[in-house]
């Protein structure tokens, strides 16, 4: 294995376990807040995504690179559909 793809390896899964200690000490009633707030950075995921798709070459970087921009896209859609929803609970309710 190259050191470039080791190094990259390394990171994701260094993330992903800091990201799951992170999100499974947040409280339940506090996941939808903090989902919608944190679109911004899913959209900047997204933007890193796409960059690094840009510069992908051979068949595993370009399947990794759509797996990349997929997931990072589900992130953002799914923000904004939390989002959407929980606001939804605040708007007044037309009399029947």
């Amino acid at each position: 294995m190259s050191d470039d793809l080791m190094f990259a390896v390394t990171v994701f899964v260094l993330g992903a376990l800091v990201g799951f200690e992170v999100i499974s000490k947040v409280p339940a009633t506090l996941h939808t807040p903090l989902m919608s707030g944190t679109n911004a950075i899913h959209g900047v995921v997204l933007a890193g995504a796409i960059r690094l798709a840009a510069d992908a070459d051979g068949p595993l970087g370009y399947g990794l690179a759509f797996t990349a921009v997929a997931f990072a896209a589900a992130n953002v859609v799914g923000g904004y559909v939390v989002t959407d929803r929980m606001l939804r609970m605040f708007r007044p309710r037309r009399p029947s």
